[in-house]
């Protein structure tokens, strides 16, 4: 069991100590890494100006890291688990934890820095959602945007989010809908494709599979799939949907499972409604005595300073 507490410098000495065995156990690479030359004195001014973490087990202190805020991210520095702690999720742990943090701070992702000579370290950050932004010699920055969670009362109320999102997305994108039948994934669209400013109604396309709605404007069309009856990506490839992936934003209801191999850059939207059960009538809206849940899940680099945090709040 992992505890993770945040800390400030009264907690110094310990963070270094694990800093140096953490890094003193890494093979040696060219130019080495800086982390071993940290002192107590270093150690307690970065956490007292921007704090860090520190995790616990039956072993003692084994885990730690130092925050440092890089414009709309926060950044993580030192990130180091004790040799005798190692494979033990220890790392993974304190990662969701400042993720976490970052999202109470109002940050909009998490940024560090790994050394391209560390290969497993970099697929550990990969398999965290993390993505290659910039690269300087064998330096590399990674970063991943945060999940924004929102409730919505109406159906006016998920039209606007939808709205809202439509302003950050752009020809290429793709949104993956998922939840319960009425829980308000259509009404969402509508808002998209109102924001996109595209012709036509937006209902459910579950009858026709799919539909394109061609933009009244410069921006770009929509289209609207419904996969709720196809059997998997490869029926999904079937709708020829590739040839208008790079020129539409694709927005495709009950696509979980389904849809993701379509682009390795999406966005996962889940609408939970806060009690089961179909809608009255079929009607895929919401009201106040039964209000959503809309999580938002970016996937990807492209989210990365996409500003969707902002546009949403």
């Amino acid at each position: 069991m992992t505890d993770v507490q945040e800390v400030g410098p009264e907690r110094a000495a310990e963070v270094l100590a694990v800093i140096r065995s953490g890094f003193g156990a890494r093979e040696v690479l060219d130019p080495p890494s800086t982390a071993t030359a940290e002192t107590e004195e270093s150690v307690a001014e970065a956490l007292a100006a921007h704090g860090g973490l520190l995790a616990f087990s039956e072993l003692g202190p084994v885990g730690a890291l130092l925050f440092e805020p890089y414009d709309a991210l926060l950044g993580l520095r030192r990130v180091a688990v004790h040799p005798d702690a190692q494979t033990r999720g220890v790392a993974r742990t304190m990662v969701r934890h400042a993720e976490r943090i970052a999202t109470e701070r109002g940050c909009e992702g998490v940024r560090l820095m790994a050394r391209a000579e560390l290969p497993r370290t970099v697929r550990f950050w990969q398999r965290l959602g993390y993505r290659e932004t910039g690269r300087d010699g064998t330096l590399l920055t990674l970063a991943k945007e945060l999940p924004v969670l929102l409730k919505t009362h109406s159906a006016d109320e998920a039209r606007d989010l939808g709205k809202r999102l439509a302003g950050v997305l752009r020809a290429g994108d793709l949104v993956i809908l998922s939840g319960d039948l009425g829980a308000g994934k259509t009404t969402f669209t509508q808002g998209v494709g109102a924001g996109l400013g595209v012709r036509g109604d937006i209902t459910s396309p579950t009858f026709v599979i799919s539909r394109v709605h061609p933009s009244l404007g410069a921006g770009p069309a929509l289209v609207h799939v419904d996969a709720y009856r196809l059997g998997g990506i490869e029926e999904l490839d079937d709708l020829d949907l590739d040839t208008s992936l790079d020129e539409a934003v694709t927005v495709v209801e009950w696509g979980e499972g389904v849809a993701e191999g379509l682009a390795e850059d999406h966005l996962d939207v889940r609408i939970s409604r806060a009690r089961g059960g179909d809608s009255v009538d079929g009607a895929d809206v919401s009201d106040d005595h039964d209000p959503r849940t809309v999580r938002l899940v970016p996937v990807g680099r492209r989210w990365i300073g996409s500003g969707l945090r902002q546009a949403l709040a």
